[in-house]
């Protein structure tokens, strides 16, 4: 079964961190191009990075530029954000998606609630 899990989130005061983790299993994760999309409450999925498959090339969302960071470590299967400065406007649902583009996406994490409030 291919399986994406997601963990890592929390309640942290703005200007605070957080480091999500999504874990893959069930199939070849170093094949694929990922992505990390959050969804806030009342509002759609939005998408906030994407790496390549090599993790060389990457992109960000405008509104998190400078502040977040994707990385993978295909040797443990594994897809991370790396999230500085979190601000109230960053409370939402963060899942991991397979895929070259959220509209493309062909398998996705539960998601892991961020909640960022002081």
């Amino acid at each position: 079964e291919e399986r994406l899990v997601d963990s890592g989130g929390g309640t942290v005061q703005p200007g605070g961190s957080l480091r999500l983790s999504c874990s893959a299993s069930g199939f070849s994760f170093r094949d694929y191009m990922m992505n990390w999309v959050r969804q806030a409450p009342g509002k759609g999925p939005e998408w906030v990075a994407h790496i390549s498959v090599s993790g060389t090339i990457t992109h960000y969302a405008n509104f998190v530029k400078g502040r977040f960071t994707i990385s993978r470590d295909s040797a443990k299967n594994t897809l991370y954000l790396q999230m500085n400065n979190l601000q109230p406007e960053d409370t939402a649902s963060y899942f991991c998606a397979r895929g070259p583009d959220w509209a493309h996406t062909t398998n996705r994490g539960q998601g892991t609630q961020v909640t960022v409030r002081s």
